[in-house]
Protein backbone atom coordinates (compact mmCIF):
# COMPACT_ATOMS: atom_id res chain seq x y z
CA UNK A 1 0.00 0.00 0.00
CA UNK A 2 1.11 3.60 -0.96
CA UNK A 3 2.16 5.83 1.66
CA UNK A 4 0.64 9.10 1.48
CA UNK A 5 2.52 12.66 3.42
CA UNK A 6 0.77 15.65 2.40
CA UNK A 7 1.99 18.82 3.98
CA UNK A 8 -1.33 20.43 4.95
CA UNK A 9 -1.69 23.77 5.65
CA UNK A 10 -4.62 24.65 8.02
CA UNK A 11 -4.11 28.63 7.97
CA UNK A 12 -3.94 29.32 4.00
CA UNK A 13 -7.53 29.54 3.36
CA UNK A 14 -7.65 26.40 1.05
CA UNK A 15 -9.84 23.60 2.20
CA UNK A 16 -8.23 20.50 3.75
CA UNK A 17 -9.90 17.90 1.12
CA UNK A 18 -8.80 19.83 -1.95
CA UNK A 19 -5.26 20.02 -0.60
CA UNK A 20 -5.53 16.56 0.08
CA UNK A 21 -7.15 16.04 -3.86
CA UNK A 22 -4.51 18.30 -5.32
CA UNK A 23 -1.49 16.66 -3.77
CA UNK A 24 -2.68 13.04 -4.83
CA UNK A 25 -3.79 14.28 -8.66
CA UNK A 26 -0.12 16.57 -8.84
CA UNK A 27 1.61 12.88 -8.06
CA UNK A 28 -0.94 10.77 -10.29
CA UNK A 29 0.13 12.95 -13.61
CA UNK A 30 3.61 13.78 -12.25
CA UNK A 31 4.37 9.58 -12.37
CA UNK A 32 5.22 10.05 -8.24
CA UNK A 33 2.08 7.85 -7.68
CA UNK A 34 2.21 4.74 -10.10
CA UNK A 35 -0.21 3.41 -12.24
CA UNK A 36 -1.90 0.72 -10.40
CA UNK A 37 -0.47 1.61 -7.11
CA UNK A 38 -2.97 1.49 -4.53
CA UNK A 39 -4.42 3.74 -1.96
CA UNK A 40 -4.45 4.08 1.86
CA UNK A 41 -7.91 3.32 3.02
CA UNK A 42 -9.99 6.37 4.11
CA UNK A 43 -9.61 4.95 8.27
CA UNK A 44 -5.94 4.49 7.57
CA UNK A 45 -5.44 7.77 6.00
CA UNK A 46 -7.74 10.01 8.34
CA UNK A 47 -5.60 8.47 11.50
CA UNK A 48 -2.51 8.66 9.73
CA UNK A 49 -3.06 12.95 9.26
CA UNK A 50 -5.13 13.59 11.68
CA UNK A 51 -8.02 14.60 9.38
CA UNK A 52 -11.41 13.65 9.19
CA UNK A 53 -13.22 10.34 7.47
CA UNK A 54 -14.91 12.50 5.44
CA UNK A 55 -12.45 15.11 4.20
CA UNK A 56 -9.99 12.28 2.93
CA UNK A 57 -13.38 10.28 1.42
CA UNK A 58 -14.03 14.27 -0.23
CA UNK A 59 -10.95 14.01 -1.73
CA UNK A 60 -11.07 10.69 -2.85
CA UNK A 61 -14.60 10.90 -4.47
CA UNK A 62 -13.57 13.35 -6.66
CA UNK A 63 -10.18 11.76 -8.15
CA UNK A 64 -12.62 8.82 -8.66
CA UNK A 65 -15.13 11.42 -10.62
CA UNK A 66 -12.26 12.64 -12.65
CA UNK A 67 -10.87 9.50 -13.74
CA UNK A 68 -7.88 9.50 -12.00
CA UNK A 69 -8.90 6.20 -9.30
CA UNK A 70 -10.72 3.70 -9.70
CA UNK A 71 -12.54 1.80 -6.52
CA UNK A 72 -12.03 -1.83 -6.82
CA UNK A 73 -14.18 -4.67 -5.08
CA UNK A 74 -11.77 -6.06 -1.84
CA UNK A 75 -9.12 -4.22 -3.42
CA UNK A 76 -9.92 -0.37 -2.68
CA UNK A 77 -9.11 2.75 -4.70
CA UNK A 78 -6.65 1.93 -7.20
CA UNK A 79 -4.88 4.43 -9.75
CA UNK A 80 -6.00 4.12 -13.37
CA UNK A 81 -3.63 4.65 -16.23
CA UNK A 82 -3.39 8.49 -16.81
CA UNK A 83 -4.43 9.21 -20.43
CA UNK A 84 -3.12 12.63 -22.07
CA UNK A 85 -7.06 13.34 -22.84
CA UNK A 86 -7.60 13.40 -18.62
CA UNK A 87 -5.50 16.68 -18.35
CA UNK A 88 -6.95 19.57 -18.43
CA UNK A 89 -6.62 22.00 -21.50
CA UNK A 90 -4.03 24.08 -19.08
CA UNK A 91 -1.83 20.99 -18.13
CA UNK A 92 -1.33 19.98 -21.67
CA UNK A 93 0.03 23.84 -22.41
CA UNK A 94 1.98 24.21 -19.59
CA UNK A 95 3.71 20.83 -20.22
CA UNK A 96 4.65 22.02 -24.05
CA UNK A 97 5.14 25.42 -22.94
CA UNK A 98 7.02 25.45 -19.57
CA UNK A 99 7.20 29.05 -19.36
CA UNK A 100 3.09 29.37 -19.50
CA UNK A 101 2.04 29.39 -15.54
CA UNK A 102 -0.63 30.44 -12.87
CA UNK A 103 0.08 32.01 -9.53
CA UNK A 104 -1.25 29.34 -7.25
CA UNK A 105 -0.94 31.89 -4.82
CA UNK A 106 -3.57 34.26 -5.91
CA UNK A 107 -5.04 35.45 -2.72
CA UNK A 108 -8.99 34.22 -2.32
CA UNK A 109 -11.24 37.61 -2.42
CA UNK A 110 -14.34 36.51 -3.56
CA UNK A 111 -15.35 32.44 -2.78
CA UNK A 112 -18.52 31.66 -3.73
CA UNK A 113 -18.62 28.54 -2.02
CA UNK A 114 -21.90 26.49 -1.22
CA UNK A 115 -22.95 25.95 2.29
CA UNK A 116 -21.64 29.01 4.07
CA UNK A 117 -23.86 31.33 5.85
CA UNK A 118 -24.37 35.22 6.79
CA UNK A 119 -22.59 35.40 9.69
CA UNK A 120 -22.86 39.28 9.99
CA UNK A 121 -26.36 38.54 10.10
CA UNK A 122 -26.40 35.60 12.78
CA UNK A 123 -27.69 36.29 16.45
CA UNK A 124 -24.85 35.67 18.27
CA UNK A 125 -25.47 37.92 21.18
CA UNK A 126 -28.88 36.52 21.48
CA UNK A 127 -27.81 32.72 21.09
CA UNK A 128 -25.00 32.80 23.78
CA UNK A 129 -27.96 34.36 26.26
CA UNK A 130 -29.91 30.90 24.85
CA UNK A 131 -26.79 29.22 25.77
CA UNK A 132 -26.45 30.68 29.35
CA UNK A 133 -30.23 30.31 30.19
CA UNK A 134 -29.64 26.31 29.06
CA UNK A 135 -27.01 26.24 31.50
CA UNK A 136 -28.35 27.75 34.48
CA UNK A 137 -31.92 26.10 34.38
CA UNK A 138 -30.77 22.63 34.34
CA UNK A 139 -27.10 21.98 34.69
CA UNK A 140 -26.86 18.61 36.06
CA UNK A 141 -28.57 17.19 33.16
CA UNK A 142 -26.50 18.97 30.42
CA UNK A 143 -23.29 17.11 31.64
CA UNK A 144 -24.83 14.07 30.61
CA UNK A 145 -25.00 12.25 27.58
CA UNK A 146 -29.15 13.55 27.08
CA UNK A 147 -32.07 11.24 26.10
CA UNK A 148 -31.02 8.65 22.88
CA UNK A 149 -33.41 10.79 20.53
CA UNK A 150 -32.72 13.93 21.72
CA UNK A 151 -34.00 16.76 24.26
CA UNK A 152 -37.59 16.07 24.54
CA UNK A 153 -38.42 19.98 24.68
CA UNK A 154 -36.19 20.53 21.61
CA UNK A 155 -38.13 17.74 19.66
CA UNK A 156 -41.89 18.73 20.84
CA UNK A 157 -40.96 22.40 19.67
CA UNK A 158 -39.86 20.82 16.04
CA UNK A 159 -43.37 19.16 15.71
CA UNK A 160 -45.28 22.36 15.86
CA UNK A 161 -42.54 23.51 13.69
CA UNK A 162 -42.47 21.20 11.04
CA UNK A 163 -46.01 20.94 11.00
CA UNK A 164 -46.74 24.89 10.79
CA UNK A 165 -44.30 25.32 7.84
CA UNK A 166 -43.54 22.32 6.15
CA UNK A 167 -47.00 20.20 6.69
CA UNK A 168 -45.73 17.66 8.16
CA UNK A 169 -47.50 15.79 11.34
CA UNK A 170 -45.24 13.75 13.52
CA UNK A 171 -44.90 13.18 17.60
CA UNK A 172 -41.90 14.06 19.18
CA UNK A 173 -41.61 10.13 19.73
CA UNK A 174 -40.94 9.90 15.72
CA UNK A 175 -37.84 12.46 16.06
CA UNK A 176 -34.14 11.50 16.57
CA UNK A 177 -32.07 14.28 16.77
CA UNK A 178 -28.63 13.58 14.86
CA UNK A 179 -24.72 15.04 14.33
CA UNK A 180 -25.91 16.15 10.95
CA UNK A 181 -26.92 14.70 7.42
CA UNK A 182 -24.47 12.02 6.57
CA UNK A 183 -24.79 10.56 10.26
CA UNK A 184 -28.76 10.82 10.01
CA UNK A 185 -28.35 8.80 6.60
CA UNK A 186 -26.22 6.33 8.32
CA UNK A 187 -28.38 5.59 11.49
CA UNK A 188 -31.39 5.42 8.34
CA UNK A 189 -29.79 2.53 6.63
CA UNK A 190 -29.22 0.61 9.43
CA UNK A 191 -33.23 0.35 9.73
CA UNK A 192 -33.39 -0.56 6.40
CA UNK A 193 -31.17 -3.64 5.66
CA UNK A 194 -34.80 -5.70 5.22
CA UNK A 195 -35.09 -3.33 1.86
CA UNK A 196 -31.61 -4.92 0.49
CA UNK A 197 -28.83 -2.70 -0.40
CA UNK A 198 -29.75 -0.39 -3.20
CA UNK A 199 -30.91 2.66 -3.53
CA UNK A 200 -32.46 4.76 -6.61
CA UNK A 201 -31.20 8.43 -6.23
CA UNK A 202 -30.89 11.28 -8.50
CA UNK A 203 -28.11 11.42 -10.62
CA UNK A 204 -26.99 14.00 -10.09
CA UNK A 205 -27.82 14.72 -6.82
CA UNK A 206 -25.96 15.01 -3.25
CA UNK A 207 -22.33 13.78 -3.11
CA UNK A 208 -21.95 13.88 0.10
CA UNK A 209 -24.96 11.39 1.02
CA UNK A 210 -23.86 8.61 -1.98
CA UNK A 211 -20.78 8.81 -0.05
CA UNK A 212 -22.55 7.09 3.17
CA UNK A 213 -24.36 4.65 0.63
CA UNK A 214 -21.16 3.53 -0.44
CA UNK A 215 -19.76 3.42 2.71
CA UNK A 216 -22.11 1.23 3.78
CA UNK A 217 -21.91 -1.37 1.11
CA UNK A 218 -25.24 0.04 -0.59
CA UNK A 219 -25.41 0.01 -4.67
CA UNK A 220 -27.06 3.37 -6.47
CA UNK A 221 -29.03 3.07 -8.68
CA UNK A 222 -29.34 6.44 -11.11
CA UNK A 223 -32.32 8.10 -12.08
CA UNK A 224 -31.81 10.55 -14.19
CA UNK A 225 -33.47 13.69 -14.31
CA UNK A 226 -35.93 15.95 -16.57
CA UNK A 227 -36.98 19.07 -16.41
CA UNK A 228 -39.56 18.54 -13.46
CA UNK A 229 -37.33 16.48 -11.60
CA UNK A 230 -36.45 13.06 -11.08
CA UNK A 231 -37.59 10.33 -14.02
CA UNK A 232 -40.20 8.21 -12.41
CA UNK A 233 -40.64 6.21 -15.03
CA UNK A 234 -36.52 4.92 -14.61
CA UNK A 235 -37.51 4.64 -11.35
CA UNK A 236 -40.27 1.96 -11.86
CA UNK A 237 -37.92 -0.04 -14.08
CA UNK A 238 -35.55 0.07 -11.32
CA UNK A 239 -34.57 -2.74 -8.59
CA UNK A 240 -34.45 -0.30 -6.03
CA UNK A 241 -36.29 -0.63 -2.85
CA UNK A 242 -35.25 2.84 -1.32
CA UNK A 243 -35.19 6.17 -3.11
CA UNK A 244 -33.36 8.61 -1.55
CA UNK A 245 -34.59 12.36 -3.16
CA UNK A 246 -34.93 16.51 -2.50
CA UNK A 247 -37.82 17.23 -3.95
CA UNK A 248 -38.58 20.36 -2.54
CA UNK A 249 -35.24 21.59 -4.41
CA UNK A 250 -33.14 19.13 -6.31
CA UNK A 251 -29.95 19.47 -5.39
CA UNK A 252 -27.85 20.89 -7.62
CA UNK A 253 -29.86 21.91 -10.24
CA UNK A 254 -32.97 22.96 -8.37
CA UNK A 255 -36.03 22.26 -9.80
CA UNK A 256 -38.92 21.85 -7.34
CA UNK A 257 -41.09 17.91 -8.00
CA UNK A 258 -44.39 18.75 -9.09
CA UNK A 259 -47.25 16.69 -7.03
CA UNK A 260 -47.95 15.19 -9.99
CA UNK A 261 -44.81 13.46 -9.68
CA UNK A 262 -44.97 13.24 -5.95
CA UNK A 263 -48.22 11.23 -6.10
CA UNK A 264 -46.84 8.27 -8.71
CA UNK A 265 -43.61 8.65 -5.98
CA UNK A 266 -45.67 7.73 -2.77
CA UNK A 267 -47.76 5.39 -5.21
CA UNK A 268 -44.34 3.75 -6.26
CA UNK A 269 -43.21 3.53 -2.44
CA UNK A 270 -46.93 1.83 -1.22
CA UNK A 271 -46.93 -0.62 -4.48
CA UNK A 272 -43.19 -1.99 -3.81
CA UNK A 273 -43.48 -1.34 0.06
CA UNK A 274 -40.55 0.77 -0.18
CA UNK A 275 -39.12 3.69 1.67
CA UNK A 276 -38.72 7.23 0.21
CA UNK A 277 -35.81 9.45 1.84
CA UNK A 278 -36.67 13.07 1.35
CA UNK A 279 -34.10 15.38 2.05
CA UNK A 280 -35.38 18.72 2.56
CA UNK A 281 -32.46 20.33 3.38
CA UNK A 282 -33.15 23.67 2.11
CA UNK A 283 -36.74 24.29 1.91
CA UNK A 284 -37.11 27.79 3.99
CA UNK A 285 -35.29 29.63 1.96
CA UNK A 286 -37.94 30.16 -1.27
CA UNK A 287 -38.23 32.95 -3.44
CA UNK A 288 -40.66 32.63 -6.34
CA UNK A 289 -44.04 31.13 -6.02
CA UNK A 290 -46.06 29.75 -2.73
CA UNK A 291 -44.11 27.37 -0.06
CA UNK A 292 -44.38 24.23 -0.95
CA UNK A 293 -45.62 21.16 0.96
CA UNK A 294 -43.12 18.48 1.25
CA UNK A 295 -43.65 15.49 0.31
CA UNK A 296 -43.94 13.84 3.67
CA UNK A 297 -47.07 16.05 4.36
CA UNK A 298 -48.34 14.25 1.56
CA UNK A 299 -47.35 10.75 2.92
CA UNK A 300 -50.38 8.40 4.40
CA UNK A 301 -48.29 4.89 3.93
CA UNK A 302 -45.72 5.76 6.52
CA UNK A 303 -43.25 5.34 3.61
CA UNK A 304 -41.59 8.40 3.74
CA UNK A 305 -38.54 8.96 6.00
CA UNK A 306 -38.09 12.90 6.46
CA UNK A 307 -34.77 14.33 6.95
CA UNK A 308 -34.14 18.71 7.63
CA UNK A 309 -31.25 20.06 8.91
CA UNK A 310 -30.06 23.44 11.14
CA UNK A 311 -27.75 23.67 8.97
CA UNK A 312 -28.38 25.83 6.36
CA UNK A 313 -31.59 27.57 8.46
CA UNK A 314 -29.35 28.69 11.78
CA UNK A 315 -25.95 27.58 12.11
CA UNK A 316 -23.52 24.48 10.30
CA UNK A 317 -21.73 24.36 13.67
CA UNK A 318 -24.11 23.39 15.88
CA UNK A 319 -23.78 20.02 13.68
CA UNK A 320 -27.31 19.19 14.19
CA UNK A 321 -30.00 17.53 11.57
CA UNK A 322 -33.00 15.16 12.54
CA UNK A 323 -35.46 12.58 11.30
CA UNK A 324 -39.48 11.90 11.55
CA UNK A 325 -39.41 7.75 11.35
CA UNK A 326 -42.76 6.28 9.85
CA UNK A 327 -44.49 4.87 13.04
CA UNK A 328 -43.57 1.57 11.73
CA UNK A 329 -40.02 1.78 11.56
CA UNK A 330 -40.04 2.73 15.32
CA UNK A 331 -39.77 -0.61 16.35
CA UNK A 332 -37.06 -1.57 14.38
CA UNK A 333 -35.20 1.87 15.74
CA UNK A 334 -35.69 0.98 19.37
CA UNK A 335 -34.78 -2.93 18.55
CA UNK A 336 -31.17 -1.44 17.05
CA UNK A 337 -30.49 1.69 18.37
CA UNK A 338 -31.19 1.41 22.17
CA UNK A 339 -27.46 0.37 22.71
CA UNK A 340 -26.48 3.98 21.28
CA UNK A 341 -25.85 7.56 22.97
CA UNK A 342 -27.10 10.48 21.88
CA UNK A 343 -24.39 11.65 19.59
CA UNK A 344 -25.27 16.31 19.33
CA UNK A 345 -23.75 17.73 23.03
CA UNK A 346 -26.92 18.29 24.87
CA UNK A 347 -25.93 21.62 25.65
CA UNK A 348 -26.75 23.26 21.93
CA UNK A 349 -29.74 20.95 21.99
CA UNK A 350 -30.94 22.74 25.27
CA UNK A 351 -30.28 26.17 23.95
CA UNK A 352 -31.81 25.38 20.58
CA UNK A 353 -34.85 24.68 22.56
CA UNK A 354 -34.81 27.84 24.41
CA UNK A 355 -33.93 29.70 20.95
CA UNK A 356 -36.82 28.12 19.52
CA UNK A 357 -39.53 27.93 22.33
CA UNK A 358 -39.13 31.59 22.80
CA UNK A 359 -39.92 32.24 18.48
CA UNK A 360 -36.44 33.59 17.96
CA UNK A 361 -35.94 30.79 15.45
CA UNK A 362 -39.13 31.40 13.34
CA UNK A 363 -38.13 35.08 13.55
CA UNK A 364 -34.53 34.12 12.58
CA UNK A 365 -35.73 32.19 9.27
CA UNK A 366 -37.90 35.05 8.37
CA UNK A 367 -34.83 37.61 8.76
CA UNK A 368 -32.34 35.29 6.78
CA UNK A 369 -35.30 34.81 3.42
CA UNK A 370 -34.96 37.93 3.16
CA UNK A 371 -31.18 38.34 3.72
CA UNK A 372 -30.58 35.61 0.93
CA UNK A 373 -33.44 36.29 -1.39
CA UNK A 374 -31.43 39.68 -1.70
CA UNK A 375 -28.37 38.21 -2.38
CA UNK A 376 -30.09 35.81 -4.70
CA UNK A 377 -31.18 38.90 -6.77
CA UNK A 378 -28.25 40.39 -6.57
CA UNK A 379 -26.19 37.28 -7.98
CA UNK A 380 -28.73 37.42 -10.62
CA UNK A 381 -28.69 40.74 -11.66
CA UNK A 382 -24.96 40.72 -11.34
CA UNK A 383 -24.52 37.56 -14.19
CA UNK A 384 -27.21 39.18 -16.30
CA UNK A 385 -25.50 42.88 -16.14
CA UNK A 386 -21.91 41.70 -16.55
CA UNK A 387 -22.45 38.42 -18.52
CA UNK A 388 -25.72 38.53 -20.24
CA UNK A 389 -26.37 36.02 -23.08
CA UNK A 390 -22.72 34.64 -22.62
CA UNK A 391 -24.14 32.13 -19.58
CA UNK A 392 -27.46 30.39 -19.04
CA UNK A 393 -28.65 30.52 -15.62
CA UNK A 394 -29.66 27.27 -14.00
CA UNK A 395 -32.28 26.67 -10.49
CA UNK A 396 -33.39 30.58 -9.91
CA UNK A 397 -36.37 29.88 -7.17
CA UNK A 398 -34.59 28.61 -4.13
CA UNK A 399 -31.70 27.69 -1.81
CA UNK A 400 -28.09 29.17 -1.12
CA UNK A 401 -26.37 28.36 -4.74
CA UNK A 402 -27.04 28.58 -8.27
CA UNK A 403 -25.71 26.75 -11.22
CA UNK A 404 -24.32 28.83 -13.98
CA UNK A 405 -23.31 27.53 -17.50
CA UNK A 406 -20.45 29.23 -19.40
CA UNK A 407 -20.86 28.50 -23.23
CA UNK A 408 -18.07 27.03 -25.26
CA UNK A 409 -15.42 26.39 -21.97
CA UNK A 410 -14.76 23.18 -19.68
CA UNK A 411 -15.59 23.59 -16.09
CA UNK A 412 -11.48 23.08 -15.46
CA UNK A 413 -10.48 25.90 -17.18
CA UNK A 414 -13.60 28.66 -15.40
CA UNK A 415 -12.34 27.22 -12.11
CA UNK A 416 -8.65 27.89 -13.24
CA UNK A 417 -9.38 31.20 -14.50
CA UNK A 418 -11.37 32.54 -11.63
CA UNK A 419 -8.68 31.03 -9.44
CA UNK A 420 -5.95 32.94 -10.76
CA UNK A 421 -8.01 36.06 -10.74
CA UNK A 422 -8.83 35.78 -6.95
CA UNK A 423 -11.86 34.29 -7.18
CA UNK A 424 -13.34 30.38 -6.22
CA UNK A 425 -16.13 28.62 -8.07
CA UNK A 426 -16.72 25.15 -7.84
CA UNK A 427 -17.01 22.20 -10.05
CA UNK A 428 -19.78 20.02 -10.15
CA UNK A 429 -18.78 16.46 -11.01
CA UNK A 430 -19.12 15.24 -7.60
CA UNK A 431 -22.45 15.64 -7.98
CA UNK A 432 -22.77 13.06 -10.79
CA UNK A 433 -22.24 9.38 -10.47
CA UNK A 434 -20.16 8.94 -13.37
CA UNK A 435 -17.77 11.90 -13.22
CA UNK A 436 -17.81 11.34 -17.36
CA UNK A 437 -21.64 12.23 -17.39
CA UNK A 438 -20.71 15.92 -15.97
CA UNK A 439 -21.92 18.60 -18.01
CA UNK A 440 -19.58 20.93 -19.25
CA UNK A 441 -19.23 24.29 -18.51
CA UNK A 442 -20.88 23.78 -15.71
CA UNK A 443 -19.85 25.57 -12.01
CA UNK A 444 -21.66 26.45 -8.89
CA UNK A 445 -21.68 29.48 -6.93
CA UNK A 446 -23.01 29.55 -3.17
CA UNK A 447 -23.52 33.15 -2.11
CA UNK A 448 -24.67 32.84 1.75
CA UNK A 449 -21.34 33.73 3.32
CA UNK A 450 -20.69 36.80 0.35
CA UNK A 451 -21.95 40.26 1.09
CA UNK A 452 -24.10 41.96 -2.11
CA UNK A 453 -21.08 43.95 -2.43
CA UNK A 454 -18.63 41.50 -2.81
CA UNK A 455 -21.14 39.22 -4.68
CA UNK A 456 -21.69 42.35 -7.82
CA UNK A 457 -17.44 42.83 -7.33
CA UNK A 458 -16.73 39.26 -7.92
CA UNK A 459 -18.90 38.71 -10.76
CA UNK A 460 -17.32 41.86 -12.05
CA UNK A 461 -14.06 40.34 -11.66
CA UNK A 462 -15.34 36.94 -13.40
CA UNK A 463 -16.84 38.70 -16.12
CA UNK A 464 -13.24 39.97 -16.80
CA UNK A 465 -11.17 36.59 -16.34
CA UNK A 466 -13.80 34.06 -18.26
CA UNK A 467 -14.05 36.52 -21.09
CA UNK A 468 -11.13 39.04 -21.35
CA UNK A 469 -10.94 38.36 -25.01
CA UNK A 470 -14.27 39.94 -25.95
Amino acid sequence: MLELNPLLNKQNGVSIYVQLYQYIKKGIEEGDIPEGARLPSIRYLSAQLTISKNTVDNAYQQLVAEGYLESRPRIGLTVLPLEQSVLSPFSREQQMNPKVSVDHDTPVKYDFKYGDIDIESFPLQLWKRCLNKALLEEPEQLLQYGPRQGDVGLRTELTNYLFQSRGVRCSMEQIVICSGTQHALSLILQLLHSQGQSVAMENPGYGGSRAVFNNHGWSIEPISLEQDGMDIERLRKSKAKVAYITPSHQFPYGMVLPIQKRLSLLEWAKHNDSFIIEDDYDSEFRYQGQPIPSLKALDTNGSVIYLGTYSKSFLPAARMSYIVLPERLLGVYHHRCSPYSQSVSPIIQKALYVFMNEGHFTSHIRKMRKVYQKKHQTLILALNKHMGNLVEIIGQKAGVHLLVKVKNTSTAELVDKAKAAGVRVYETSSYWLDGKETEPSLVMLGFGGLSEKEIEEGISVLRNAWFSDL
